[in-house]
């Protein structure tokens, strides 16, 4: 199943690519949305080799990263991103669907 709703920057797929390339048996990443977290949901992301039968897959610029129909809900509509600052690197999403987020940016509610 193919989806674009949710969308990877440039700077999230070349780091998606890298840290995939250099893992063996891995080829995506997963991203899911669970309770908890200081703001009721939070984003938990994996290394894996296979897809699920209800995972969304998402490519760009030989990045792969898998999302289940589940979490899908709660990101629709969201921009996968890969910040490298002075704060340190992390992937961030940008999500509209959240109308409140913690200070970390892995927690969020709607």
């Amino acid at each position: 199943m193919t989806d674009t709703s949710v969308t990877l920057s440039d700077a999230a797929a070349k780091r998606i690519a890298a840290i995939v390339g250099a893992e063996t048996g891995k080829s995506a990443l997963r991203v899911s949305v669970e309770g908890g977290g200081c703001s009721g949901f939070s984003y938990k992301f994996d290394l894996t080799g296979d897809a699920r039968d209800d995972d969304i897959i998402i490519e760009k610029n030989n990045a792969r990263v898998l999302i289940d129909s589940l979490s899908l809900v709660y990101m629709a509509g969201a921009e996968i991103d890969f910040v490298d600052n002075l704060l340190g690197q992390s992937f961030q999403i940008k999500n509209p669907n959240a109308v409140a987020s913690c200070g970390c940016g892995t927690s969020f509610s709607i």
